[in-house]
Parts: structure tokens; sequence; C-alpha cells
């Protein structure tokens, strides 16, 4: 495993009276994937800009492998890639000559920039648009081309707010095949999201904050079983309109359901005791209640662990 690591010590953020950060402490190691969730306002964008010297933290110290970001910042960035609040391009620029601008920014040799550019752009699928201009992209195209920005000089750690914020489902699955990628690259990439399903799918770990204070960090897995229990036996259920409070105790009254919780009343999560088996004998009793069932499908369980957490904390 590489020795990559970014590091909160005690980081505080104030604005007057309001502390956006509060006393967080935070060290992340290795090649991997990790969410930073949280409801909007809860702290996340201060702490990426912060790692990222775009603001200086009140009190505290933000490392980037060992180093401090406020006192060092040079040396402790020149690892890493962020894209922090989507900046916009020049719609007048093609993207060649973005890149090309932001790589001599960044300090690339201008011997290695076309070679660094070609291996960006190929990674986020834009070689055929080198030579056009940004303003007649789509917002999904410019969020490939700040990505491949942030690609620019092969950094170990990537930082990414929201990558998929704003875009239609085409972009926003473009921009995660993207990131899949990249984690198979060996990199270490934080990223925060308000998409719990987007985390699931992407990430190995999870961070959860909220008024500027950590709440959990560790592995899915054990944050899910922590708050919820076994993801196995989780399973989100969905129907055409709401439940009745008997129709909910009917559902719990089926052998192998342990629990039953809303999510949104139209869907549920349930525990299932058991193997595959029993889920599919759970899921023939479920048809036979006739009470519109319209999906069955396992749950990674965090959106349920989200919603434990943020409970505790409500």
């Amino acid at each position: 495993m590489n020795n990559y690591s970014i590091e909160a010590v005690n980081l505080s953020k104030n604005y007057g009276a309001f502390s956006a950060l509060s006393n967080i402490n935070l060290k992340i190691g290795g090649s991997k994937c990790v969410g930073f969730l949280g409801p909007n306002g809860a702290g996340k964008t201060t702490t990426l800009k912060i790692f990222t010297d775009m603001i200086k933290p009140s009190s505290g110290h933000a490392f980037i492998n060992g180093v401090d970001v406020n006192h060092e910042k040079k040396r402790a960035l020149q690892s890493v890639g962020a894209l922090i609040e989507t900046p916009e391009i020049y719609p007048s620029l093609t993207e060649r000559e973005a890149l090309s601008m932001i790589g001599q920014i960044k300090g690339i040799p201008k011997e290695n920039l076309n070679e660094s550019i070609k291996r960006v752009v190929e990674k986020v699928k834009m070689s055929e648009w080198l030579d056009k201009k940004v303003g007649k992209m789509s917002k999904g195209m410019k969020q490939r081309i700040d990505m491949a920005a942030a690609l620019l000089g092969d950094p170990d750690i990537i930082l990414l707010d929201e990558p998929t914020s704003g875009l239609d489902p085409r972009g926003m699955s473009e921009v995660r095949d993207i990131i899949k990628e990249l984690k198979k690259e060996n990199h270490l990439i934080f990223m925060s999201s308000h998409l719990l399903s987007e985390v699931s799918e992407i990430c190995d770990e999870v961070a959860m904050i909220n008024h500027g204070k950590l709440l959990v960090y560790g592995r899915i897995s054990d944050v899910v079983s922590k708050f919820y229990g076994k993801k196995d036996n989780i399973v989100e259920i969905s129907f055409l309109s709401p439940l009745s409070k008997s129709s909910v105790n009917k559902i719990k009254m089926i052998n192998g359901v342990k629990k039953i919780e809303s999510i949104d009343g139209l869907r549920f999560t349930i525990l299932v005791e058991g193997d595959q088996k029993k889920q599919a004998q759970v899921l023939s009793s479920l048809v036979k209640l006739k009470l519109g069932l319209t999906g069955f499908k396992s749950s990674s369980g965090l959106e349920e662990a989200y919603l434990s957490v943020f409970k505790e904390v409500a």
C-alpha cells in the first residue's frame, strides 16, 4: 500500500461567531477512495479548501503526506490534484489552450506538457475535442476538462468537491466512470458528495460531518454494521403509493423480516434474517400481500446508516 496521506489535526475555521469547522481530527492514508458526506453547509467544502490552502484555518493544521499545507504550501501540494467548486473555463479557449495554461501554472516543464495533456484527456475521454472551443461544450464535457486539469502532473492525491453536482444523468455517469478508473491507478481520492448512491458505488470508506464536526469515519461496511446492521441482509423495497400503518405491520409479520424502516413513504428498508433463499421467500410473501410492490433490491445500507447517524445528532 502506498503511503499517501491527508490529515486534519484539531482543524477549526470560524467566521466571526459562526463555526464552519470545529476541532476536526481525521487521518486518511493509502490508496483508496473516501467519500465525505454531510448536508449542505456541513463543512465539506471548507475542509477541502483548507487542504488546498484556498482558505486558512482559524486553528489547527492540515497535513498532506506529513507536510503542513499552511506552512509549506508548494511542497505539500506538489502531489495533489484538486477540483473545488467547479471553476469556469474561458469559453474562447480551446481545451488544449485551457489545459496548457493550467499546466504552465502548475509548473509542468514545457517539453513534458503536450504529453501530459495527451495523457489526461485520454483518461477523461476528451481527446477528439482538444482543439474545440470550451464555450461550445456541454456542462458534462466542461466538468471532464476540469477533471483533466486536476490530473495534470500525475498527482498521487486527488481532492474532489461534489464532482457530479449539477450534471445530467449521462454526465454524472461519465464522471463516476473516470473516478472508478482512477481508483485502479492507486491514488488516494477524497471526494465530497451529497449523493449516497454515488458514494456507495465508488468509495471504500466514508467520513460524515455535520455543523463542522466529524461524526464518523470508517469502512462503509463497518459504518453500516455499527448504525444499522449487517449490510448483506438489508433490502430496499418500493411501492406505487405510500403504505398505511396496517400495511407496514403486515410486512413486519412476514417470516424472516426482522425490521422495517421508511425512507420516504414510498421506499422502505427491511432487515431480512438469513441468506438469499430467505430473501426470495420474503419477496414471494410481499407479492402475495398485493400492496403495489414495484422494487426489491439489496442495499449497501449506507443510506440507512446515514439517516441513523444524523437522527442521533438532530
